[in-house]
């Protein structure tokens, strides 16, 4: 049994999902965790600025430049919030 985030406040997971929604201008139904790079028609090579900078504004946390040339999808954004220190529960 999860535990449901009080009303209000928005889960970490909520908060990437939202913001890949609207940096990739993506249906919420197309959203999910195993969604990769190459399935996302307007993440091309400059797409990664504005998540960069929607990652840095919602969670506090820069891109190294190997970082961010390296995702390649949902989990490697993931992986590298949470060797920040930042949870997600899926």
């Amino acid at each position: 049994m999860s535990a449901l985030a009080p009303a209000g406040l928005m889960t970490n997971r909520k908060k990437l999902e939202d913001l890949v929604v609207d940096v990739f201008l993506l249906d919420p139904k197309e959203f999910h965790l195993d969604l990769k790079r190459e399935e996302i028609e307007t993440w091309d090579s400059l797409g990664v600025v504005p998540l960069a900078v929607g990652v840095q504004e919602t969670f506090g946390h820069h891109f190294t430049q190997d970082e961010a040339v390296g995702i390649t999808g949902i989990r490697d954004i993931i992986g590298i919030l949470e060797a920040r220190g930042i949870s997600f529960d899926a």
